[in-house]
């Protein structure tokens, strides 16, 4: 949560409508869930976001989910409405509008391949399908990758989706995806480095899409642009996200270039 960059541009955008908000960041043990997300209603929250690693454990404790925060089987914004806590996935529409500002043009028909299996993966999955990418899932754990493809299969009227464990993955693999996303926390500060496996085969004309933002591009997208990729970095994610949960709380469309100004490096 120390490096998150929510607080500044929310704050910004409460600031810059006149709205009588403040967005604070608080830590919550995973002993705590249950107990922080009842006491949000009383005490008059709003609503609140949610981060890694508890996009999944909210869930019990929530009266409804949106659709797609029950196709990702992952929370990252809540509701408060009359009492209620409504669930949302607004990461979802995040990757959606990363990938248009981001210059990654028409999808459909384009195959992609995404690292990892938690909430990121399967919002930028569900992105993804809807923009009509076949996909491959990879992961460490073939089980989580297994289960992604099955949910975003039955989910996603059309959609093709498939999984490799991430020793099966191949430079092949990658080279012929029209996108690559890393949808993981590897590149975060203290979390590894992505595979160089896929930095070192990705070619000029490929997407490149990195779910990590920081004070500067990862050494995954530094690499893909050396390359001649289009990359894509989290921040824009951040912002797409961030600007979707600001219309849930408040029912005012976001000021994006404010949230955009506020976070720039």
């Amino acid at each position: 949560m120390s490096h998150s960059l929510s607080p500044r541009l929310q704050n910004a955008a409460f600031a810059a409508l006149g709205l009588d908000y403040v967005y604070v960041p608080l830590h919550v043990g995973a002993a705590d869930i249950g107990a922080a997300v009842r006491g949000l209603a009383a005490l008059g929250f709003r609503g609140a976001n949610v981060t890694i690693p508890h996009k999944g454990a909210v869930i019990p404790y929530l009266d409804e989910l949106s659709d797609d925060a029950r196709l990702a089987e992952a929370v990252n914004t809540i509701v408060v409405d009359g009492g209620r806590l409504s669930g949302h996935n607004t990461d979802v529409e995040g990757v959606r509008s990363a990938l248009v500002a981001g210059g990654a043009g028409p999808l459909s028909g384009g195959a992609a391949l995404v690292l990892g299996a938690g909430g990121a993966a399967r919002a930028a999955a569900l992105a993804l399908a809807r923009l009509g990418c076949s996909l491959t899932v990879v992961n460490r754990t073939p089980a989580k990758a297994e289960r992604l493809a099955a949910l975003i299969t039955a989910g996603v009227p059309g959609a093709r989706c498939d999984w490799l464990a991430l020793p099966d993955l191949t430079a092949a693999d990658v080279a012929r995806r029209r996108v690559v996303v890393n949808a993981t926390s590897l590149g975060l500060a203290g979390e590894g480095k992505v595979p160089a496996l896929l930095a070192d085969n990705v070619t000029a004309g490929q997407v490149v899409f990195d779910a990590v933002y920081g004070s500067a591009p990862t050494d995954f997208l530094v690499a893909a642009q050396a390359r001649g990729a289009t990359v894509i970095d989290g921040l824009e994610m951040l912002l797409g996200q961030a600007a979707e949960a600001f219309n849930l709380w408040t029912g005012v469309p976001a000021p994006l270039e404010v949230m955009r100004d506020a976070v720039q490096r």
